[in-house]
């Protein structure tokens, strides 16, 4: 496959999956502002979770100056000049999908090009119209309806790898910002397993929603939400899909099954990652801090893209 028609098939389902991913981010921290904040101020704290994440905050600051709840809102979901909106981020996957729209099937380009036109018609009715949970659970569901027609019509060739990896990619590096900003954010009460505060059990709960993980955490866990289940949960659990560990096992089999010696360098940290994550334990991760531990991770994903890059997508 030329690395041209890779590149496009593997941004454009990590912009789907990006979009999909700030939209769980917003509605997480949209409905805990909605809350009593408990002295932590008046729930704008919250809503700057998302510019915090994505290191946009100085760009917001830049444009709209102090923070403000209705212009944060419209900046993470229909502000096109921000390249982190969720509006560019569906734009850049259209736009990826119609470069490469000869090696996808039609039922994936009619869904990513219909999300396309839908989301600009909500643009000119506005969030205060549409609803800010109401347009969460759109971005959301316009996301799932994709992934359902990528496995239910596309061929399962090199095509549906690069697809699937670059979700994959997009999924590991999201849930590791958002359980590392999620702990920040609990603070002093992070450790808290059975506190019974409010603040920490909904901030691990809104967590857990955010990834669909809350269903299998009430399954497995008994306790009350806390810092040392809800770690081990969304990076060692190979059963939760968007854990970490799940999304690693992806990333290493579809290394492993792509042709080629190119992507040697990028198939052996996948390796090195998902060994990693096989053989730590929960214990050993809040030993050394899980903050710490995080901080320390996230670059690897980031390497590891890096070498997918330059190993399969960099124009020769």
């Amino acid at each position: 496959m030329l690395s041209r028609t890779a590149s496009d098939l593997y941004w454009m389902s990590r912009y789907l999956e990006r979009a999909e991913n700030l939209a769980r981010m917003l509605d997480v921290s949209y409905s805990l502002s909605l809350m009593p904040q408990d002295g932590r101020g008046d729930g704008l704290h919250e809503l700057a979770m998302p510019l915090l994440i994505t290191g946009t905050l100085d760009d917001y600051h830049e444009r709209h100056g102090d923070l403000h709840a209705e212009r944060l809102l419209h900046f993470f979901a229909l502000d096109a000049a921000n390249p982190a909106s969720i509006y560019s981020c569906l734009g850049a996957a259209r736009a990826s999908a119609h470069a490469v729209r000869g090696r996808i099937t039609a039922d994936m380009w009619e869904n990513i090009n219909a999300t396309w036109w839908d989301i600009r018609e909500i643009a000119q009715q506005g969030l205060s119209r549409y609803g800010m949970s109401r347009f969460c659970e759109w971005v959301k569901e316009r996301s799932h309806l994709f992934r359902g027609a990528t496995y239910g019509t596309i061929m399962r060739n090199d095509a549906f790898r690069f697809i699937r990896l670059g979700t994959f990619i997009e999924r590991a590096d999201n849930t590791l910002r958002l359980l590392d900003a999620r702990y920040e954010m609990a603070g002093e009460r992070a450790e808290a397993v059975t506190d019974g505060t409010a603040h920490a059990y909904y901030q691990w709960s809104a967590l857990l929603r955010a990834l669909s993980s809350f269903e299998a955490y009430t399954e497995i866990y008994r306790d009350a939400p806390g810092a040392r289940q809800v770690a081990e949960l969304l990076l060692l659990r190979a059963d939760v899909p968007r854990s970490l560990r799940a999304c690693s096992e992806e990333i290493d089999q579809i290394l492993a099954s792509l042709p080629g010696l190119n992507g040697r360098p990028a198939q052996r940290l996948a390796a090195e990652m998902d060994a990693r994550l096989r053989f730590t334990a929960i214990d050993e991760i809040l030993e050394e801090g899980l903050h710490a531990w995080l901080t320390d991770f996230i670059p690897l994903v980031r390497q590891l893209g890096d070498a997918i890059y330059s190993s399969y997508l960099e124009a020769a």
